[in-house]
């Protein structure tokens, strides 16, 4: 439950091809709020990384959430709702983003179903060979983290509709 005087914004998170940019894209549509494709954030040289299919380390991802709590912390100070993607894979890489109106919402499901989304996934940058790096840096949500868990089993308008009920959000939140 979202209990907090700051217009809510939300970090939806997890491994590679979960899903978090469908569904965040439909929620934020669906309720009129603002809307960062995280991966759209990573500086040139992190996707190219990536895409040359290196794991990023801390120093690569420092810049990059850095730039998403830029955004965070843009929407906080205006007022305004959104939803942002970002792995945020590790507990020190979500502190950076913590604030008070932060929710996570992390789309979590078995490593197989994830590999097959993601060997179908077309135009992306992130290689399939990195998912097992990415459930290796994976670091659990801790209790005193304001956070939801989705199954991506869940079709992508079931998913939304799930973190719409979980966090009661309404068009005027």
């Amino acid at each position: 439950m979202m209990m907090t005087t700051t217009a809510p914004v939300l970090v939806f998170m997890g491994v590679a091809s979960t899903g978090k940019s469908t569904v965040a894209a439909m929620l934020a549509g669906r309720l009129g709020w603002s809307f960062e494709e995280g991966d759209d954030l990573h500086p040139e040289a992190n996707v190219a990384k990536m895409a040359a299919g290196h794991a990023l380390n801390d120093d690569d991802r420092w810049p990059w959430l850095d730039r998403i709590a830029e955004w965070i912390d843009e929407r906080i100070a205006a007022g305004e709702p959104g939803i942002v993607t970002c792995s945020a894979l590790k507990r020190s890489y979500r502190d950076v983003l913590r604030r008070e109106g932060v929710t996570f919402v992390h789309f979590a499901g078995e490593r197989e179903l994830i590999l097959e989304r993601m060997l179908r996934r077309q135009g992306h940058f992130m290689p399939a060979t990195l998912l097992d790096s990415q459930f290796a840096t994976l670091e659990p949500l801790e209790d005193d983290e304001r956070a939801i868990e989705i199954d991506i089993a869940l079709t992508p308008q079931e998913q939304a509709a799930e973190v719409a009920s979980r966090l009661r959000l309404h068009p005027d939140y």
